[in-house]
């Protein structure tokens, strides 16, 4: 009890003992009954609350679960599986190497047709670099290894990446996971000739001319694997791989990274690899799946570097050792979103409903908000 509340009832007690009659309430006369105390709103006011409180959560929910499937580019095998997966919400398609060729050749069960069905608004991805490493070359046609393109000198470089592009927008593809920026560095042969060059001015050099070639078509670049594979001591589709220190890297990939982050196209994205940096990630943990590698390149905190306002990507969440040895896709593309990705990428296509429910739950649980997901959707 308060000490005016005490007073009070202090008062009250001393004016009953007293026998007071001026102090005494009066007896209601019969001509005038006592009025019924107003009915408590309480209970009422409570119900309507719980209900509101209720329906946002409902419709929060709803929110992440369409944001969160808008940030998933999963692989397909066939027209029906990429009609199941835009069905369900998925923001885009990977075509991979396994994709019935029908999706790019079939009247009205190619991309063309799905883009009749579901709109614009969806992505179609596609990993084609040139020389080991074009899909469906048979279908979109060849070009050299990026290293022999190179060789050519930059305005070569821009006029192939053009005509790729011109290509693969003829059959409905909006989106090449390439140029590689990594050097080779270290004679990795998951690197070698991919990569347009041994030294981070000519890497720098060829992948700001093929990304200028894909724009020109409509071809949105990706470049990759930041923040360098070039000098990993492995390959990540076979297992865990780790970069040289930080400082070391500077050095090496991230100074053909800086220039080429600076001057990419409008709309160019970033794939971040599943490669363990030390002095950057913690442990053994993938860049991929850890913060501080999308606080990097967002800060462009290395040499050349700029703040990197664009699309992030995640590489392959499973189909690549480095990753599904220790996550499923679906817990994979939740922890990636969670780190700060903004596309989440899996060649399997499957798990989409898991992963969408695993993003909703981290969302009620404050691991992301909503409004990450809003500005991971914005930057599409």
């Amino acid at each position: 009890m308060s000490a005016v509340a005490a007073v009070l009832a202090c008062a009250l007690l001393t004016a009953c003992s007293t026998g007071s009659i001026s102090d005494a309430p009066s007896a209601p006369s019969a001509a005038s009954p006592p009025a019924s105390a107003p009915a408590s709103t309480a209970p009422a006011d409570a119900e309507a609350a719980e209900a509101e409180a209720a329906k946002k959560a409902e419709e929060a929910d709803a929110e992440a679960r369409r944001l969160a499937a808008s940030l998933m580019v999963v692989g397909v095998t066939d027209y029906d599986s990429a009609r199941a997966a835009l069905a369900a919400g998925a923001g885009g398609i990977f075509v991979v190497s396994w994709s019935d060729p029908g999706l790019l050749t079939e009247p009205g069960r190619d991309i063309h047709a799905l883009r009749a069905e579901f709109g614009e608004d969806f992505e179609v991805s596609i990993d084609f670099e040139g020389g080991r490493v074009q899909r469906h070359a048979d279908v979109l046609g060849g070009i050299p290894a990026p290293r022999e393109l190179a060789a050519a000198g930059p305005d070569e470089v821009r006029r192939v990446a053009f005509e790729l592009g011109t290509r693969l927008r003829a059959r409905g593809i909006d989106t090449d996971y390439a140029p590689l920026v990594d050097v080779d560095t270290a004679g990795l042969d998951i690197i070698g000739d991919r990569a347009f060059g041994t030294d981070p001015a000519a890497a720098a050099q060829g992948a700001q001319a093929f990304a200028a070639g894909l724009t020109d078509a409509g071809v949105r670049p990706v470049y990759k694997h930041f923040p360098g594979h070039g000098a990993a001591s492995g390959d990540t589709h076979e297992g865990p791989a780790v970069t040289p220190p930080l400082g070391e890297l500077e050095h090496l990939d991230l100074a053909a990274f800086g220039p080429a982050v600076a001057a990419a196209p409008q709309g160019t994205g970033v794939m971040v690899g599943h490669l363990s940096v030390p002095g950057l990630t913690s442990g053994d943990t993938p860049a991929s799946l850890d913060p501080a590698a999308y606080r990097l390149l967002r800060s462009g905190a290395y040499p050349g570097g700029v703040p990197f306002e664009g699309p992030i990507y995640t590489d392959d969440l499973s189909g690549m050792a480095a990753v599904s040895e220790r996550a499923t896709p679906p817990q994979a593309a939740a922890r990636a979103l969670v780190a700060g990705a903004d596309r989440v990428l899996w060649s399997s296509g499957e798990g989409l409903d898991e992963a969408v429910d695993l993003v909703a739950a981290a969302v009620a649980d404050g691991g992301i908000t909503l409004d990450q997901l809003r500005a991971a959707a914005a930057r599409g």
